[in-house]
């Protein structure tokens, strides 16, 4: 059989979509390829991200594969967006060390109620097809569900990592679990896909949608793209809104976004950098050169804007800017402090608490052991010291950026 040449162009273009991503199987080439075939033939490439609304915020972490799906739409192809209505109520067990607790079909469909808003950050929602697998799920009836596990053997499922640590520990495995990677890949049988995206902790996941497209009949099944999961702000953990004190969510203010970018660890700059903006591989380079001679902080200045403006605007990002330089830099007070009535004497604990809802007690704790509570700009390392009103005004400051006013 003639060997395919692949033109330049193509070659070119699979390697600014393979930027920081793992493609399998074939690598550059055969994805080269199949983007040189889809031009001849006047086809569209059909990308496909699924994602569980298993939480109702997005965050930066999910942003990475967003970026690169975003790529593709701007090439031409056709992105497919799952929701999943039905994987979403077993939830995905990769890298999970315990079973996780099912979600109700209300609960999935109410956390994906904002996906889509926070989605169109990103890519143009209204160009892409936009699929709720529930209703293809909800419907397989027993006999089609059997098919389904006929086509992989336990000892495929138990290779997976989790799935293998969590036995040879007698952890508990749920039978259920095991259809969550069947159920993934039966989606891409489905919406036909021929490249789907995830992170790298999707490699079993989004390798058996290949397996299952080939045996449902599929002759060229699809390509997979796994891209990198994204650290939190403090460098160790996966981004994720189970550690929200190193979670940048899309919700985020400006102000906040941007004060908690500036608290990343150094060793984040250049991959935050490449994960999560526009940069060409030129600019990433002279930032890496940079970041050898130049002071980190005005690196991460930059990034700091860079994304918050992405999300937030220009005009907000230059006030967050702003206002991080005055209160964080030159430790002054912010102009704009929320300002509550305290009508009798209440601890420190309360006043927080009751104001900001998003810290939970302990969390409050834990910032008045590290010396991160203030009143009247004096440390305050306990939590339970009394408030009382002959002391108004007083203003409180939790963290590095947070104040308010009792009055």
């Amino acid at each position: 059989m003639e060997e395919i040449k692949i033109k330049e162009e193509f070659l070119k273009q699979a390697s600014e979509l393979a930027r920081g991503a793992e493609v399998l199987p074939g690598g550059i080439e055969e994805l080269a390829l199949k983007l040189q075939k889809s031009k001849e033939e006047n086809k569209p490439l059909r990308i496909k991200l699924g994602m569980d609304p298993s939480r109702p915020d997005l965050h930066l972490g999910h942003t990475v594969v967003m970026r690169k799906i975003k790529q593709f739409q701007d090439l031409g192809h056709k992105i497919i967006l799952i929701v999943g209505g039905g994987t979403g109520m077993i939830g995905d067990p990769s890298g999970k060390s315990d079973t996780r607790p099912s979600l109700t079909k209300e609960q999935v469909e109410e956390n994906a109620k904002t996906y889509f808003e926070q989605i169109s950050k990103v890519v143009d929602v209204n160009k892409a097809e936009i699929r709720n697998n529930a209703d293809w799920l909800y419907n397989l009836n027993f006999a089609e569900m059997l098919k389904l596990a006929s086509k992989v053997t336990v000892a495929q499922i138990m290779t997976r990592d989790d799935f293998a640590k969590r036995y040879a520990e007698k952890r508990p495995i749920s039978v259920h679990e095991f259809f969550y990677p069947l159920m993934q890949a039966y989606d891409s049988v489905i919406v036909d896909s021929d490249i789907e995206l995830g992170g790298t902790d999707q490699r079993f996941n989004n390798l058996l949608g290949r397996e299952i497209q080939s045996a449902y009949g599929k002759k060229n099944p699809q390509m997979v793209m796994l891209l990198p999961l994204l650290e939190g702000t403090d460098g160790v953990v996966k981004m994720s809104k189970s550690y929200p004190e190193h979670c940048i969510s899309l919700t985020d203010s400006a102000n906040d976004m941007y004060g908690k970018l500036m608290s990343i660890s150094d060793n984040l700059i250049i991959k935050y950098f490449a994960l999560l903006t526009e940069i060409t591989n030129e600019e990433l380079k002279e930032i890496e050169e940079q970041l050898k001679t130049s002071n980190p902080r005005d690196l991460k200045m930059k990034l700091a804007y860079t994304i918050t403006k992405m999300y937030n605007g220009e005009e907000s990002a230059k006030e967050a800017e702003n206002n991080f330089i005055k209160v964080v830099q030159n430790k002054e007070l912010p102009d704009d402090i929320k300002e509550i009535e305290i009508k009798e004497d209440t601890t420190l604990i309360d006043f927080i608490s009751n104001f900001d809802k998003s810290l939970s007690r302990g969390e409050i704790k834990r910032l008045a052991s590290s010396g991160a509570l203030k009143i009247n700009s004096e440390k305050q390392t306990n939590p339970n010291f009394l408030i009382t009103k002959s002391m108004l005004p007083v203003t409180v400051q939790y963290g590095k950026r947070k104040f308010i006013k009792g009055i």
